[in-house]
């Protein structure tokens, strides 16, 4: 399992360690043309892909110096984002970084900006640290009303569960998240799902690999299963190489759990990389590492390209924090110039 000091932490914990260090969606082959795809009885149906979600890089407001999301619009076309992170308020109530409230405050502004400029969010749920509903909820269906909140928000048409540290290695609470995930997905038709989560250059660990088959035994028809290949601690060759190896562990695990052709099995997986130098001291994933996973992408219209995070995709000033730029030589935004050339 990656070490993830500083990977998508939220505030109070970031500003001790590291600063807030932290982290793709093509439309999914339709039921009707691949029997494999189609939704198991008593699930919701693939949900719809938009136009432009399939790359939607991360975006995270709460910490530091962020860039308005319309300058990121305008300066490189993306029209996607995907904002973090929700958090447990304490109890079963969702609340940006588990304090700032869902509607009335600078999170929705932002969104509205988003969308009065053509575009839209993907809304992302977990994180490394801080309070998680999967935890605080003590059932699927509380779990479930939680997710709900923050769907009804902003009528969402995309959600991401980024599950990681003591949720994702909960087995209860795994299979709390994928039951809550389900119960949503029922009520929701269309709904876009991911599930992000760590990886190892093979691909998804046990526990990794034990998420996605509680998912497919529980009939969750997923959208995209989403590694973050990364912070691996030793591989070999390029990152864009170890990426691509995650990758096909990630394809082969949900082929095996699903029963999937390779064809739909590659259209529910999804990547999350990390532009510049990750966590893992002299690990660096390189704009030529981003263009070995856009043709990977491209090739095999994979459910999701995104990455963590526009907050870093800049070059470093004197003093600046890790997670305020990548730590790399680069123009602004050449990261996410690369990412919002996928379009499924």
């Amino acid at each position: 399992m990656r070490k993830t000091i500083g990977v998508r932490l939220t505030a109070p914990l970031l500003a001790a360690v590291l600063g807030p260090a932290a982290l793709l969606l093509a439309p999914v082959a339709s039921a009707a043309a691949d029997p494999a795809v189609a939704a198991t009885p008593g699930t919701a149906a693939p949900g719809t892909a938009a136009p432009g979600m399939a790359a939607a890089p991360y975006e995270y407001l709460g910490w530091g110096n962020p860039q308005k999301p319309t300058d990121v619009m305008k300066a490189t076309g993306v029209k996607w984002f995907t904002l973090a992170f929700i958090l447990s308020d304490g109890g079963c109530n969702p609340k940006w970084d588990g304090s700032r409230p869902l509607t009335g405050g600078s999170d929705e502004a932002a969104i509205k900006s988003i969308r009065a400029a053509g575009g839209d969010v993907v809304v992302s749920v977990g994180g490394w640290s801080g309070n998680k509903l999967g935890e605080k909820c003590s059932s699927a269906s509380a779990l479930a009303g939680a997710y709900q909140k923050v769907i009804d928000a902003y009528r969402l048409k995309a959600f991401d569960i980024d599950i990681e540290n003591t949720e994702f290695g909960n087995a209860t609470v795994r299979q709390r998240v994928v039951d809550a995930l389900k119960i949503v997905r029922a009520k929701n038709p269309g709904l876009v799902t991911y599930i992000t989560m760590g990886t190892t250059p093979t691909g998804p660990d046990a526990t990794g690999k034990d998420l996605i088959k509680r998912g497919a035994a529980a009939g969750l028809a997923n959208d995209g299963w989403v590694v973050m290949p990364f912070d691996f601690g030793g591989h070999s060759g390029t990152m864009g190489q170890a990426s691509v190896g995650a990758m096909e562990g990630l394809k082969a695990a949900v082929k095996s759990a699903y029963g999937y052709s390779d064809d739909a099995a590659y259209r529910h997986i999804g990547v999350s990389s990390m532009n510049g130098k990750t966590d893992e001291a002299g690990e660096t994933v390189t704009t030529a590492d981003f263009r070995t996973l856009l043709g990977y992408a491209q090739q095999h219209h994979i459910a999701r390209f995104a990455f963590w995070s526009v907050n870093r995709d800049r070059a470093c000033g004197s003093g600046t924090d890790a997670d305020a730029c990548s730590g790399v030589a680069q123009s602004p935004y050449e990261f996410t110039r690369i990412v919002v050339q996928y379009q499924g």
